[in-house]
């Protein structure tokens, strides 16, 4: 209705005290700048504020009004059509147009503007179908009056110079659809359905955007509908076309470049799977445990940057959910490096958290590193615990934190001298990467917290820090 009025509409229904009426819908045309921006869907408006509105409330009757614009210095003008509900007055619709282009509509066509006039009170009396499943229209839509015949007994210039391009040079007035040569169908399916309908169709090397909007249906007003009855034998229909040939051709590159882009991460974790599979043939051959033990780290880090691009192989989005990376790690970590005569259970606590690649491919290391810390160190003597993997958002910030209740930390520990290759990979990862923050805190008389804490790429404190260099991560004794 904004877009084919070329105005601002509003919907309200009645405030709780007399006199008043409270917005509850607003919509701004997408063919014409909006000339309204004061009203907020829960706005509380009176007769002072407007009194169209208010009028067509109390009286049950459509109002009429011109009312300048202060801030901007326009002159609109504003239909307000009552909605009744059986006897009762249950809401407003008001649509404001500026004047320049209500002047512009009394230039078209007498059909053009009683077929609009028609489906306003259509829309009003509720019984225009299927507009639900229409996309918005711009001022690139030409729009048409076709009869339910087939007749077109109007033709926007728009939509004249659309056909003029498909070869019809003598011009649409009084032409039947059915004898032109362009694809109609969706004029004959909203006459078939009596609904609204909206379809992409194909004419040569052209590609057009068409919408079909039956005019059926009293529109609420019975004395209005014989007396254009009598006018127009048939019930019309408004029709929309738009050369969408150049947005087709962009939508389908960036269809194949994305397909491109997912086969790419496909076979890159296929690769980084194969060497995986070669590092296993390794380990199995190796004559050392401690070389055996380096190589399954390794096996474990391939594959967490694996789990990335699996991800990204299965759709389009260029963001990761970590929750879901989170998991997959914690799997094959149980699977492959804890001993299965512990009874070590683990556990995720996250909400859904998306991260562009760079940092998900970082965060999917990190946690890594962090579960091998704690099965290596936490259960050393122990046969059974806990580790509890936890993700959460605060503000800008995305907070990190692989918790278990094993033995705990030394009390002389120190990141400089006590860290693992592991932990250094962390530390590395957070501050160059992430340009965040790594602790690790004793959690209570036994057990640890590693807790990583980062901004999200993408918040103003993301890009700011992105450009600068990380606070270095704190040392000290409660800290690893």
């Amino acid at each position: 209705m904004a877009d084919l009025s070329r105005g601002d509409v509003f919907l309200f229904k009645p405030g709780d005290n007399h006199g008043t009426a409270i917005v509850i819908g607003i919509a701004a045309p997408g063919t014409v700048p909006s000339v309204k921006s004061g009203l907020a869907v829960g706005d509380r408006v009176s007769m002072a504020d407007e009194p169209t509105v208010l009028k067509a409330l109390l009286r049950g009757a459509p109002a009429r009004r011109r009312q300048r614009i202060r801030s901007r210095r326009q002159i609109t003008l504003q239909d307000a059509y009552p909605i009744r509900r059986g006897a009762r007055v249950a809401g407003v619709l008001a649509i404001e147009v500026d004047l320049v282009e209500c002047d512009r509509l009394e230039r078209k066509s007498v059909i053009y503007r009683r077929t609009l006039d028609r489906l306003r009170r259509l829309v009003v009396a509720g019984q225009l179908r299927g507009a639900a499943g229409l996309t918005r229209l711009n001022e690139h839509d030409g729009p048409m009056v076709v009869t339910s015949a087939g007749e077109i007994v109007y033709a926007s210039a728009v939509a004249e110079q659309l056909y003029r391009k498909a070869g019809y040079t003598q011009g649409l007035w009084q032409q039947n659809l059915a004898n032109l040569r362009t694809d109609e169908s969706v004029f004959f399916k909203a006459v078939d359905s009596n609904s609204c309908v909206e379809q992409v169709i194909e004419e040569g090397p052209l590609t057009w955007q068409k919408r079909a909007i039956p005019i059926f249906g009293s529109g609420g007003d019975r004395f209005w509908s014989r007396v254009l009855n009598r006018i127009e034998k048939h019930d019309p229909l408004i029709l929309t076309v738009n050369d969408v040939t150049e947005e087709s051709r962009k939508e389908r590159e960036l269809r194949i470049k994305s397909a491109m882009i997912q086969e790419i991460h496909h076979r890159v974790k296929n690769n980084l799977q194969t060497i995986a599979s070669l590092l296993r043939l390794q380990a199995r051959r190796t004559g050392s445990e401690e070389v055996g033990a380096m190589l399954q780290e390794t096996i474990n880090r391939i594959l967490s940057i694996a789990v990335v691009h699996e991800f990204l192989a299965r759709q389009e989005s260029g963001d990761v959910d970590t929750r879901e990376i989170a998991q997959q790690i914690i799997g094959e970590v149980s699977r492959s490096i804890l001993d299965p005569e512990k009874h070590v259970r683990f556990s995720l606590d996250a909400t859904t958290v998306c991260l562009p690649t760079q940092q998900a491919t970082s965060v999917a290391l990190v946690i890594n590193e962090l579960l091998h810390n704690a099965v290596e160190h936490a259960f050393a003597t122990k046969n059974e615990g806990n580790v509890t993997v936890a993700i959460r958002t605060t503000d800008d910030q995305v907070v990190l934190t692989v918790a278990d209740d094993g033995e705990g930390l030394p009390e002389t520990f120190s990141l400089r001298t006590d860290g693992s290759l592991g932990l250094q990979i962390v530390q590395t990862l957070v501050k160059d990467d992430l340009k965040g923050t790594f602790h690790l805190v004793r959690a209570g008389e036994r057990g640890a917290r590693g807790i990583v804490s980062f901004p999200r790429i993408g918040s103003r404190l993301g890009e700011a820090l992105n450009h600068h260099v990380a606070t270095p991560v704190a040392d000290g004794q409660t800290h690893r």
